[in-house]
């Protein structure tokens, strides 16, 4: 009798899976739970975690329920295209570039933003040369400051300067108004930290002729509902964030009748050519939703996220204003071109992770099969790879489904409390730049966040409810 009890037991291991094998590799039935301790055991982090699921659970829940809802209750369109002197105060005196991620002194900026910098000083008229940039924002004749500050978002480098045309994106529901430069397309670009004379001449041709003509299609046409035509993107088989080519093909299927009355062969032309021409619209919309969802006091949903290249640092909605930073993560799961290694690779950069925020981009990888192969994976990896993203987020989008989720909604709301007690980061779709010689584009992948914002983010809620 004793003998058959024995022969009936069967071992729960919780913890290092090593000793579920040795369990196995005897014969023995074992179920491996697959389990680690919260905030991978910083007690710290653990207390304040107590704190907001505990004494202060409902107010956070209530307030992460509210900026949900603000953020999918907004509607920004573009409404507008003007020099961005015109639009941004800090650009309309004096010599000021903007940039992405946050505040960083010159000898810190990575290779590929301090070439797109000198490059927008030539531009502006300010250099003759990249060598004589670089010396007058050494010396702080031209001063740098981060465009999120400013309400505006730029994808990779992240550079603006007064004379750019940038998309002026209003919600009016709201009142928030962000925005961005136009997206400069393939081939050696400001975006992608290339600084030559190619680079510059595009910048020309968008402040000569590209920008004034879209100025005239916006009051032709009206404004463009950025949402609306995302949606119908994600339909398409695009994620928002590195494959956009569905949603820039409705756009110009919409602008069509307005190039017919006004002309415009060569920008036109450029349009059709350029897969990521709607990106920086998708990226002043997030923004727009991001800034209504901000100063919900106890919010825990992260609402920012920024790199630069250096630097990442995130805000949540109930801390406005505050940003929590760690290094820079490297672009993990990345397809790089023929001929680069990791080594070549610049670590991730961009303001363009605040539409992962909104629940596109990473989020929503599972409606565009396609960009799996960045990481080595296929349709099912893309789903597993939304699905990972619903474990720290506050809901599902009713605006943003995805087909092969049978029209389930996206993410939406990361949770800095469950990235943090997890230890699972959103994964960011991006590009890979090259790190130190000007060779622009040199792959694309997947950034997973460091969770050390996260935690910080937290601690310093649990401070402010407690107060």
């Amino acid at each position: 009798m004793q003998g058959e009890v024995l022969a009936r037991l069967a071992a729960v291991n919780v913890g290092l899976p090593a000793f579920a094998d040795a369990i196995a590799s005897q014969g023995a039935p074992v179920v491996d739970v697959e389990w680690r301790p919260p905030a991978r055991g910083d007690r710290d982090t653990v207390r304040a975690l107590e704190l907001l699921w505990g004494v202060h659970g409902s107010a956070v829940a209530s307030a992460n329920e509210e900026v949900v809802r603000r953020i999918e209750a907004s509607q920004p369109r573009a409404v507008k295209v003007a020099p961005a002197r015109d639009m941004l105060p800090i650009l309309s005196s004096g010599r000021v570039l903007l940039h992405s991620g946050t505040t960083i002194a010159w000898e810190r900026v990575c290779d590929p933003q301090q070439r797109a910098l000198a490059a927008a000083c030539v531009f502006e008229g300010w250099a003759s040369s990249p060598a004589e940039a670089r010396s007058l924002l050494e010396t702080g004749d031209v001063a740098l400051a981060p465009g999120n500050e400013h309400g505006h978002v730029g994808p990779m480098t992240g550079v603006c300067s007064p004379s750019m045309p940038v998309w002026v994106v209003l919600d009016e529901t709201s009142g928030a108004r962000a925005y961005s430069t136009f997206n400069e397309g393939p081939g050696r670009t400001l975006w992608f930290g290339v600084g030559d004379e190619e680079s510059i001449e595009r910048l020309r041709f968008f402040r000569d002729e590209l920008g004034p003509l879209m100025a005239r299609l916006l009051d032709r046409e009206g404004p463009i509902d950025i949402f609306s035509l995302t949606a119908q993107g994600l339909q398409m088989g695009d994620e928002l964030h590195m494959r956009s080519q569905a949603t820039g093909n409705l756009l110009v299927r919409n602008l069509a009748p307005g190039f017919a009355a006004l002309g415009g062969e060569r920008s036109a032309r450029f349009l059709t050519g350029n897969h990521h021409f709607f990106l920086t619209l998708t990226m002043a919309a997030a923004k727009c939703a991001s800034l209504a969802g901000a100063g919900v006091r106890g919010s825990s949903v992260v609402n920012l996220i920024t790199r630069n290249g250096t630097d990442m640092a995130l805000q949540v909605a109930g801390l406005p204003g505050r940003w929590f930073s760690a290094p820079a993560a490297p672009v993990q799961d990345a397809l790089l071109r023929e001929g680069y290694t990791e080594t070549d690779a610049a670590l991730d950069i961009g303001d363009s992770a605040v539409i992962e925020c909104i629940g596109l981009g990473g989020m929503a990888v599972a409606a565009a099969p396609a960009v799996a192969a960045f990481f080595g994976g296929g349709a099912a990896d893309a789903i597993a790879r939304t699905e990972l993203m619903g474990q720290i987020t506050v809901g599902r989008s009713h605006r943003f489904t995805i087909p092969a989720l049978d029209f389930a909604g996206t993410p939406i709301g990361i949770d800095a409390r469950l990235a943090a007690e997890l230890d699972i980061t959103p994964q960011i779709t991006t590009g890979v730049l090259h790190a130190s010689t000007g060779a622009g584009q040199i792959g694309a992948g997947v950034a997973h966040q460091p969770v050390e914002p996260f935690r910080a983010a937290v601690l310093a809620l649990a401070e402010d409810l407690d107060e």
